[in-house]
């Protein structure tokens, strides 16, 4: 899926983009209008033309990716060319202004315009590392199985503390009631606990200067450092997953938004025209 994106049909959509983006250059480097150019020249309707429908066809692909075997196109063109277009949409709808900009709804579309792709090229770039990322944190487990492997962790864990002294039975059993993963945003985007209760009681067992129970106790610091080991894993996870979602409801909304600001603009060019 990665190569599909970035080099799907050898380059295809990139090339488009990179011809797009050369003619819209050349265009503006040429053209020679009277006054200083800006969106109200032949050019500048031509350019802005071509930018408020790259504008609509990108924002259509939210509709078509949740509209399986539907168009000519498959989702990896769209992908791929949504990618690519939308890198030269910058660069068009630039030309169109004339490199104007001022305190107008022209701007606001502008500005909106340029934190969706700006976010998108963040996107690009989860969505092209998301998958390693999880697989080598994960290492060939679901979150579904490290949270089973750390409930089977806890009921040993508790077995084998209660053979052992009071203090190491009250922190061991506080580990195991009382650890929670990613409860408030901040956790879930932190990644990690810093007061980790697991790594608290590790550090304990491994401190303690019992004697007589060495057998034991080297049983429980194993499956601690087991159980601190997924737990970190499962936080990853979800931080993970975290910022994947942020970046959908950030994405999303902004793109919406530049979508009414467009149909602002160009009711608002065509009324003063």
């Amino acid at each position: 899926m990665r190569e599909s994106i970035l080099v799907y049909r050898e380059h295809l959509y990139l090339k488009v983009a990179i011809l797009l983006t050369l003619i819209a250059v050349t265009a503006y480097v040429w053209h020679e209008p009277f006054e200083v150019p800006n969106g109200g020249t032949w050019l500048g309707y031509t350019l802005g033309a071509v930018a408020g429908g790259l504008m609509i066809w990108l924002g259509w692909f939210g509709v078509r990716k949740r509209r399986y075997g539907v168009g000519k196109l498959r989702l990896e063109d769209w992908l791929s060319a949504h990618v690519y277009l939308g890198l030269a949409l910058a660069v068009i709808a630039t030309l169109h202004a004339g490199f104007q900009l001022g305190f107008n709804v022209h701007t606001a579309l502008y500005v909106l315009m340029m934190i969706v792709i700006v976010s998108g090229v963040i996107g690009v770039y989860f969505y092209v590392s998301y998958p390693t990322l999880l697989t080598e944190n994960r290492r060939g487990m679901t979150a579904e199985i490290m949270l089973t492997q750390i409930a089977d962790l806890d009921r040993e864990i508790r077995q084998l503390a209660m053979g052992l002294d009071d203090a190491t039975n009250a922190v061991v059993l506080k580990a195991s009631q009382d650890t929670v993963v990613g409860v408030t945003l901040i956790e879930q985007l932190r990644g990690y606990d810093p007061k980790c209760l697991t790594a608290v009681a590790r550090d304990f067992v491994e401190g303690s200067d019992a004697k007589g129970e060495d057998t034991r106790r080297r049983q429980l610091l194993t499956r601690l450092v087991r159980k601190e080991e997924l737990l970190k894993r499962i936080r990853r996870d979800v931080q993970l997953r975290c910022l994947l979602k942020i970046w959908l409801v950030f994405h999303v909304p902004f793109s919406v938004a530049a979508l009414m600001a467009l149909l602002v603009h160009v009711v608002t060019v065509f009324y003063y025209w």
